[in-house]
């Protein structure tokens, strides 16, 4: 008996979704949410809108899913900081990678995380409320760990777990302005190591 072979649903995607949102993140990283247009997204990624719907969702979609991967690749040092063994190690980590992250070469200089949204009007509201949620988490993450490191007698008693992680936030959202602005990265590294001065010994 003869059978007929069914035709597959729909065309295979002929582009790389990984590669096309690796450059929609670079887009956004250097164009800001509102700055990036469909036009220079689509030009970037070498795909169609109708490509993109398909594939990423709207631009507020794509925006949130090229932070995820910022936040896996070029954000990553602060997960990986967090698991150094003191809490000074941590912060030289988290600052250390926050000046070569907000340097890379042949990347947008500055952060995606703190330039992303700063500035923009009611339609791009939800992309700057996903960037404040963003650095709150990360702010959040920092005060665990030192609140760990307090009950473990790494840092002092009177040591306040959360205003160190805001200053260290704050230094680090600081580098990324100053990149943005033209700083060299061996300026920024000075500022990162001139917070570490400071910082409590047990």
């Amino acid at each position: 008996m003869e059978t007929r072979q069914q035709a597959p649903i729909g065309r295979p995607r002929s582009f790389d979704a990984d590669e096309a949102l690796e450059h929609a993140m670079r887009v956004f990283w250097g164009q800001g949410y509102e700055g990036a247009s469909l036009t220079e997204l689509t030009h970037a990624m070498g795909i169609t809108r109708t490509s993109m719907y398909a594939a990423f969702g709207n631009k507020e979609d794509l925006f949130r899913k090229a932070l995820e991967r910022y936040t896996e690749g070029p954000a990553s040092y602060g997960a990986r900081a967090l698991q150094e063994p003191t809490a000074r190690q941590v912060a030289a980590a988290f600052l250390d990678g926050s000046v070569r992250a907000t340097a890379l070469p042949g990347c947008p200089t500055g952060c995606l995380g703190v330039q992303g949204a700063l500035a923009v009007g009611d339609p791009g509201s939800n992309a700057r409320d996903a960037l404040i949620a963003w650095r709150n988490e990360h702010t959040s993450r920092l005060c665990d760990r030192f609140r760990q490191a307090v009950d473990e007698g790494d840092l002092p008693p009177d040591a306040d777990p959360e205003l160190l992680a805001r200053y260290l936030m704050t230094v680090a959202n600081g580098i990324a302005v100053q990149a943005a602005g033209g700083a060299t990265r061996d300026d920024l590294q000075q500022v990162a190591d001139m917070a570490l001065r400071s910082w409590p010994s047990a």
